[in-house]
């Protein structure tokens, strides 16, 4: 299977899933946490809160996904300089929207794994019903994942993203962002370390 299906039919929203980093602080990729958990719940999350098609955009753990267990239907892109920081990947996961065809994605780092289909449904949601097309979730008045975006402002992304800071440089500030409040859906609280005693 190629890493994206260019033929499938188009998409309306891919639904992205952020997890080509090494997860240096975590002591591994972070892909491949509690045995491939976390990677299989976000795929869960994007595809039953919404998203017809969903990528896993791949890094430090290689280009071959054999080994992570991606649930069936999945595709993968892997980012060659996932090195360079978030923004190579962001762009790298934008031309795999745009290359199926997709009116929306949602991006989702791999290390929230308390985010719920519900989380996405309401999302994405918000992003379809606003004139602007952009939304984020808002756990306790702070920004968090997933963030929806139009293609219309994927060209634009692309162009200021750089080092690590993906899509912020072009996102944050935006007051025409709708925040969806996301409070006692989940915490939205990313895991940068393992919890004592994990193996």
């Amino acid at each position: 299977m190629p890493p994206i299906d260019r033929h499938a039919a188009h998409s309306e929203c891919a639904g992205i899933v952020l997890a080509a980093g090494a997860g240096t602080r975590y002591g591994k990729p972070k892909a491949l946490a509690e045995n491939g958990a976390w990677l299989r719940s976000a795929v869960a999350a994007l595809r039953d809160g919404g998203c017809d098609r969903v990528i896993v955009a791949l890094g430090a753990t290689g280009p071959d996904p054999a080994a992570l267990g991606l649930p069936a239907g999945t595709e993968w892109r892997w980012v060659a300089d996932w090195a360079t920081g978030l923004s190579a990947t962001v762009r790298a996961s934008l031309r795999a929207a745009a290359e199926i065809g997709s009116r929306y994605v949602a991006f989702l780092p791999v290390d929230i794994p308390d985010i719920g289909a519900d989380v996405v449904a309401r999302v994405l949601a918000a992003a379809r019903s606003s004139e602007s097309g952009l939304a984020r979730a808002v756990f306790h008045d702070t920004p968090g994942h997933p963030v929806v975006i139009e293609n219309k402002h994927w060209e634009a992304i692309s162009e200021v993203a750089a080092g690590d800071a993906g899509a912020g440089s072009y996102l944050d500030g935006r007051q025409d962002m709708v925040c969806v409040t996301c409070d006692g859906l989940a915490t939205g609280t990313d895991r940068d370390f393992p919890e004592v005693g994990a193996r």
